[in-house]
């Protein structure tokens, strides 16, 4: 048995010598460059802010495509109560999203704020996670 040794290349550890460049971050999208201007959020019903975000009814990694703008606070409120899989089998619309009581509870305190109002969301259950 025959070992072939091929030639390394030479690394320069001069950082100077090397460009970095991270992947870019895309900033929040407004409900302007969305073309929604005039559109509100799919889950409270109230006027969509400067900040929009789409919502996968059917989560991504469960093959869904159809998408509804929210506002974050209550699409970071849809993720705190709901797993991807609850969401996939049993809260894939909007009907059965608001049905739910915690959800419902959420809406009805929500709807009275202004349109760019954010609130940190807490988990369900009232927990405050891990320390």
């Amino acid at each position: 048995m025959f070992l072939t040794i091929r030639p390394v290349r030479a690394i320069s550890l001069d950082m100077s010598e090397q460009r970095l460049h991270p992947l870019p971050v895309e900033p929040p999208r407004t409900a302007a460059q969305d073309g929604d201007t005039g559109a509100a959020c799919a889950l409270c019903g109230r006027a969509l802010g400067d900040k929009v975000e789409k919502h996968h009814l059917v989560p991504r990694l469960k093959g869904g495509t159809k998408t509804v703008p929210l506002h974050p606070i209550c699409h970071k409120k849809i993720h705190s109560l709901f797993s991807e899989s609850e969401l996939a089998s049993s809260f894939n619309t909007i009907e059965t999203l608001t049905d739910h009581p915690d959800m419902a509870a959420f809406i009805k305190w929500v709807r009275k704020r202004p349109a760019g109002f954010h609130k940190r969301t807490r988990k369900a259950g009232g927990g405050r996670g891990r320390r």
